[in-house]
């Protein structure tokens, strides 16, 4: 049985390399090898499609290939022209509030708010649901990513 425990490690670590992702902005060869080593950490892209829906997309909101996912964290993708790199605001803070959790034995989905904080303190609030699957290793990876910001009326 996946615990709370083990997607809330899964999520921090996300959050952590997000942040790492901004932190390497001014060295893209880096950017560009550590946000391939983060998604082939933290996504199922190698074993299947992913159920990706970043943000701040409108014209190709769904992405279920690696290339696709890379674009969005770091924009530099003629495919997609409208990602200006997400992860590479850069971010200082990612922190996660789950509104609900399901835990099987093999598969979690978490649904809730998380928060990026920006250099001047600021924090942007983001809803996520994520789904995870267990790997054969006992490692989690998402295999559903969709976030959206909240309705503004």
């Amino acid at each position: 049985m996946i615990t709370t425990k083990e997607v809330e490690n899964a999520q921090n670590a996300w959050g952590e390399g997000v942040v790492k992702i901004g932190g390497l902005k001014d060295q893209r060869g880096q950017c560009e090898s550590y946000s391939k080593e983060f998604i082939d950490k933290h996504y199922d892209f190698q074993n299947k499609e992913v159920l990706f829906k970043p943000t701040k997309t409108s014209v190709r909101q769904f992405r279920p290939t690696k290339e696709g996912a890379l674009s969005y964290f770091i924009g530099g993708n003629a495919e997609y022209p409208e990602d200006k790199g997400f992860a590479l605001q850069p971010w200082t803070k990612v922190r996660f509030e789950n509104a609900a959790l399901i835990l099987e034995e093999n598969r979690a989905l978490a649904m809730g708010n998380y928060f990026f904080t920006d250099l001047n303190g600021g924090e942007t609030k983001v809803e996520f649901t994520f789904g995870y699957t267990k790997d054969e290793n006992g490692k989690l990876r998402i295999d559903l990513h969709h976030s959206s910001l909240p309705f503004n009326p």
